[in-house]
């Protein structure tokens, strides 16, 4: 049986795991990706329990990946961005990314990543297919793909 936690193992990957492996936290991270930045945003987007959520974000906060910054003062109210330890986390987001739409996406991919510079697709080694520019995760941005609902629905 696996432990609950992966502190006492000497691997890479399962400390990794520790930090961003669990369902929520990875889709959280994704969605601050995507712009999200406040409480009430992540959790309408993601249908998750607020309390859930507040661990989730919290955890985050304490292993550097997001930082809270203050928004408004009365009342005071947050907002979550991502660190340069969180930006860090986009080549392992990419990569499930371009691993689901080619095996677990038969509608074909649900979102694509382009070049904001040019609006070629990017690969699965973050290279923009159109103009061969290695990307950042600020050089990108999502849209609907064929897969989406959004798509499905026009």
């Amino acid at each position: 049986m696996l432990p609950a936690t992966y502190a006492d193992e000497n691997c890479s990957i399962a400390r990794a795991l520790e930090a961003v492996g669990e369902r929520w936290t990875i889709l959280i991270v994704r969605e601050a990706f995507l712009g999200t930045r406040r409480f009430d945003e992540f959790q309408s987007k993601l249908g998750i329990a607020r309390n859930v959520l507040q661990a989730r974000l919290e955890r985050l906060v304490e292993i550097g990946i997001l930082r809270r910054v203050r928004y408004q003062e009365r009342p005071e109210r947050y907002e979550y961005r991502l660190t340069r330890k969180g930006t860090d986390v986009w080549p392992v987001l990419i990569a499930l990314l371009k691993w689901g739409d080619e095996h677990a996406a038969p509608a074909g991919p649900p979102m694509l990543i382009e070049h904001v510079g040019c609006g070629g697709e990017i690969d699965d080694r973050r290279r923009c297919r159109r103009c061969g520019a290695d990307l950042e995760a600020w050089e990108a941005k999502a849209r609907p793909g064929p897969g989406s609902i959004v798509a499905a629905c026009h």
